[in-house]
């Protein structure tokens, strides 16, 4: 097995190749929400039976992805990624045909099933097959790829269903990710991660079987780590399904300068992926800029909920929001990297990143309850509240490794 250094080029090659990946696992997200006009009445459906695939899709995709990871670690991150692109592609085919609200939970359900295995498997590539130095590039390629993906679902999906039907939308959907496969096939020797499967499948001598594949889940920072993710995610989703409504109700706002808002977060929270690749480069305590740019973004998200600023400067601190959690992400990610025993990526981030999903599966609901209960500016208070959670969980896994690190130097 070769041991030299990746050049720039196979380093940027691998990194496009995971982020496009990755967009294809966000565009996924939303494959049901903007047909949701289209299927409401095309099945005569509740907003809560709506709802609910959103969280089939979630739960699966949590649960899932902690499995995942035991899988990529074992099997390597290639095979299980190639796997779960063609499951997306399978679930838009099937809900394309959908005749009945089961085969809708049934697509959701595949959607969630290739969902789940984007995280280990990607942060499995990028740690084994990007040089240390570029990884904080990688991670925010990777989150800006994620937000593209994101925005990129409701325009096409709205416009091919506007242009012909939601049908012919998601067929036309169930394209991208057969073709992202096609292109990840043929690049497919740049994404061997031989080595990880090679360090489980033939453990050396001694090692404890089972016992060892699940000695991570005793380390503290693991859980830690989950914890940041789930209280991060239920700030994200409170954002992503109630922020715009929140905003017309306590600013009186038009729904096109409400969503500007939205879109505001979503291209800050990009551009602040791009500053927060550089600064994770430099930095040592990542936890440290985690805590800076949540601490900017919870105070933001209070001056929104006091509603003492005119709209258009609400507007402008959706977007400091926005930049704010977008800083935090690549060092966010290597922060995890720190906490990951060696030849456990997989497993570390698929636990880890199913924190993310709950909390995302979780979140709309309980701020979906505030709003019912009119209290709009309880959902930024809610968001603020949560981000400031969640630096205490990030001081917390930066002490820890920290500890764990001066610990080895001494030993």
């Amino acid at each position: 097995m070769s041991t030299a250094v990746p050049t720039l080029r196979q380093d940027a090659q691998v990194i496009g190749l995971v982020g496009v990946a990755h967009g294809v696992s966000h565009f996924f997200h939303l494959i049901l929400a903007p047909l949701f006009p289209w299927l409401k009445e095309s099945f005569s459906l509740s907003y809560a039976e709506l709802g609910l695939l959103m969280t089939v899709f979630f739960v699966v995709s949590g649960i899932g992805q902690a499995l995942a990871g035991f899988v990529v670690d074992r099997v390597g991150a290639r095979t299980v990624l190639f796997s779960g692109i063609g499951f997306l592609g399978l679930s838009a085919l099937v809900l394309s045909q959908a005749n009945s609200y089961s085969m809708l939970l049934a697509g959701s359900m595949l959607a969630g099933v290739g969902n789940s295995v984007f995280h280990p498997a990607d942060f499995t590539l990028l740690n084994k097959r990007v040089s240390t130095p570029r990884l904080g590039h990688a991670f925010s390629v990777h989150g800006i790829s994620g937000n593209l993906g994101w925005a990129a679902a409701p325009v096409f999906l709205t416009l091919m269903a506007g242009l012909f039907d939601w049908r012919t939308a998601l067929l036309a959907a169930a394209l991208i990710p057969f073709a992202v496969l096609a292109l990840l096939f043929v690049h497919r020797d740049l994404l061997r991660t031989d080595e990880v499967s090679a360090a489980v499948v033939a453990p050396k001598k001694g090692d404890a079987g089972d016992a060892h594949i699940l000695a991570f889940m005793r380390l503290p920072a693991v859980w830690l780590c989950f914890a940041f993710f789930f209280i991060t995610a239920m700030a994200l989703g409170g954002i992503q399904s109630f922020s715009s409504q929140s905003l017309r109700e306590l600013y009186g706002m038009s729904l096109a300068s409400a969503t500007a808002g939205y879109t505001a977060y979503m291209l800050a929270s990009a551009a602040g992926m791009v500053w927060g690749g550089f600064l994770a480069s430099k930095a040592t305590r990542h936890d440290r800029t985690i805590a800076i740019a949540f601490t900017a973004a919870g105070l933001f998200a209070l001056v929104i909920a006091a509603s003492v600023v005119p709209p258009l400067v609400a507007v402008v601190l959706m977007g400091a929001i926005g930049f704010g959690a977008g800083v935090a992400g690549p060092s966010r990610d290597l922060l995890i990297r720190a906490a990951s025993p060696k030849n456990a990526t997989g497993r570390v981030y698929g636990v880890v990143y199913s924190g993310l999903d709950i909390g995302l599966a979780a979140g709309p609901a309980l701020f979906g309850a505030l709003m019912d209960a009119g209290h709009p500016s309880w959902v930024f208070v809610g968001i603020g509240i949560f981000q400031c959670l969640a630096i205490l969980t990030a001081i917390s896994v930066g002490s820890n490794t920290a500890k764990d690190a001066a610990r080895a130097q001494a030993a």
